[in-house]
């Protein structure tokens, strides 16, 4: 089915050159969000299982762990500071 929707400009301008740059057009974009519109429950979020939620979570973890500098950890440092306190 054809539809014509007004978006503006400049939005499309983007979506357009996102879309080529990942090799998609811009209809696929605009059917893959309706798609995925449609499988969102009433509160506007993705459905999602609490494993695969948890899993995501976990994974951010592994990453900025992957990135933080070498050295003691925030809650070390913390540690390390109240025992100098509770010494004096």
């Amino acid at each position: 089915m054809k539809a014509t929707i007004d978006i503006p400009d400049d939005l499309y301008r983007q979506v357009k050159a996102e879309a080529a740059l990942r090799g998609i057009t811009v209809r696929e974009v605009t059917t893959q969000l309706y798609r995925r519109w449609l499988s969102e429950g009433d509160s506007g979020e993705a459905r999602e299982t609490s494993s695969a939620w948890l899993r995501s979570w976990l994974d951010a973890a592994d990453e900025a762990m992957s990135r933080a500098p070498a050295g003691r950890s925030a809650r070390e440092e913390l540690e390390a500071d109240r025992n100098r306190l509770e010494r004096t």
